[in-house]
């Protein structure tokens, strides 16, 4: 059986780090499914999808810190000359953390660590409304 929900996430933009595991686990609650698997998928190209530890020191400062020494905002990038706008290095950001992932499902339950929170990083440079599915896949 397969069950799909979309999840709309009204977002800031710009590295925002918005934790989507309780909305993952409506979704798994509502489908029924006990065992299987779940994916999450990120609609668009300059956000992803990914796993950590949703602490304040983590999620507001450290990722988008990280994410600025791979892809600085200020640098030059040619999607901005070809496009004439401002988020080359959200498209850049977006593809290295990549748009999605599964997790396994037993027993009805996610099976997250203690300290695994599922989160959306919104890396473009504006406020937006992401669409994010996820998919419970089982019996």
């Amino acid at each position: 059986m397969v069950i799909t929900k979309e999840i709309k996430v009204a977002t800031k933009g710009n590295c925002e780090v918005i934790n989507i595991t309780e909305d993952i686990n409506d979704a798994v609650m509502e489908s029924g499914i006990k065992d299987g698997a779940v994916i999450v998928f990120n609609v668009g190209s300059t956000a992803g999808i990914t796993m950590t530890e949703y602490e304040p020191g983590l999620v507001h400062h450290d990722i988008k810190a990280a994410f600025e020494k791979i892809a600085p905002e200020n640098a030059r990038y040619e999607h901005e000359e070809t496009w004439h706008d401002d988020n080359g290095h959200s498209h850049i950001r977006a593809t290295l953390l990549g748009p999605s992932l599964s997790v396994p499902l037993v027993g009805g339950r996610l099976t997250l660590g203690t300290w695994q929170q599922i989160i959306l990083v919104d890396f473009d440079t504006r406020a937006r409304t992401r669409t994010v599915i996820c998919q419970v896949i089982g019996e």
